[in-house]
């Protein structure tokens, strides 16, 4: 094996089947095949349509894959896999067919965590990881900040969502607003023609015993409910939805809370390394305070770019890659999908 692994890695957490190839802390591929047109007339993922999704796509996804890096499968030092969490129906596609691949090629398998993967990924695009470094994890299922001193074995949960995902609640806004599904990129493209202090949107969890009790986590249903509540108000009395200014009030709101506890985190345990991920990383305003936060506390700030942000193969086999170079034991062949697996457990 060369110092610098060659893996492959396979995600299916969710809608998109991934599959992406990287060398050491080089990506050669990220190959997407994405079901989330079948799941828009639903207004959200439905599982058993993401599971068939998955069968469908992977063959053709780890073929692509391998004519565009120039691989063949029996190149490979080892096969990566989301082990979870994530849908149980979707994980069981990706961890069967890489469980098929392992046994077929000889090939250590790694089965490794989701918010690890979104983490990890990040080193394709800025290089090594700074240990410790800090990870807001942001995404239509997780709200999360996590202290990472090694991300393939330690891996610390400070805070998570104790109800809706900020992405979740991007999705549930924009139906509101009679915007189509995924809700975040209308959201986030439709907030720039608005104002961001128009409406006085709330901000969960910030007030003096939420930040003794709940310091570091997160809540966006009320949020989402005050929305709501605001522009039935305004359909009731007759008057017009300013839709602008309410997408950029409530992203403001969201975008708010989530920087403001991030920077207090790495603060706190002396962090001066914040790793943003996940899908509402792509989102531009929360990109813009983040950095604006960051440069006055004096925290460098890394982001990868928003292709990396959401759910792919690349992040799942950047983090494979990372437990080869660092010489952790490969999975056993039996590894679960895991649809409730702890961010905390790194490997299966």
């Amino acid at each position: 094996m060369s110092d610098e692994p060659l893996v492959l890695g396979i995600e299916t957490s969710c809608d998109e089947t991934g599959v992406g190839i990287v060398r050491g802390e080089r990506l050669l591929v990220d190959a997407v095949a994405s079901s989330v047109e079948q799941h828009a007339r639903f207004g959200g993922v439905v599982p058993e349509v993401a599971s068939r999704a998955h069968l469908e796509a992977m063959v053709p996804t780890i073929e692509r894959a391998c004519r565009e890096a120039r691989v063949r499968l029996e190149d490979l030092d080892a096969l990566a896999v989301t082990s979870g969490p994530g849908l149980a129906g979707a994980l069981l596609v990706g961890v069967a067919s890489a469980k098929s691949l392992a046994v077929a090629l000889g090939t250590p398998l790694y089965g490794v965590n989701h918010l690890a993967a979104h983490v990890a990924v990040d080193v394709v695009e800025h290089g090594p990881l700074p240990e410790p470094a800090m990870a807001l994890l942001v995404s239509g299922g997780h709200s999360s900040l996590l202290l990472v001193p090694d991300v393939t074995r330690d891996v610390r949960s400070l805070g998570s969502t104790l109800d809706d995902a900020a992405g979740e609640a991007f999705d549930k806004v924009a139906r509101v607003l009679g915007l189509p599904f995924p809700g975040g990129p209308h959201v986030d493209r439709l907030a720039r023609e608005g104002g961001s202090v128009t409406i006085d949107f709330p901000r969960g969890l910030t007030s003096g015993r939420d930040m003794e009790r709940h310091r570091f986590d997160f809540s966006f249903s009320g949020l989402k409910t005050a929305v709501a509540r605001w522009v039935r108000a305004r359909e009731e009395s007759g008057e017009p939805v300013p839709i602008a200014d309410v997408a950029a009030s409530f992203q403001e709101a969201v975008v708010d809370v989530l920087t403001r506890k991030a920077v207090l985190a790495c603060r706190e345990n002396g962090v001066d390394d914040l790793m943003v991920g996940g899908g509402v990383a792509a989102n531009s305003r929360l990109r813009a305070m983040a950095l604006e936060r960051c440069e006055a506390a004096g925290i460098r700030l890394r982001v990868p770019r928003p292709g990396l942000c959401t759910d792919n193969g690349a992040m799942v086999a950047s983090l494979g890659a990372q437990m080869v170079s660092r010489g952790r034991s490969a999975s056993r062949l039996d590894l679960p999908a895991d649809s409730s697996m702890p961010v905390t457990v790194v490997q299966a």
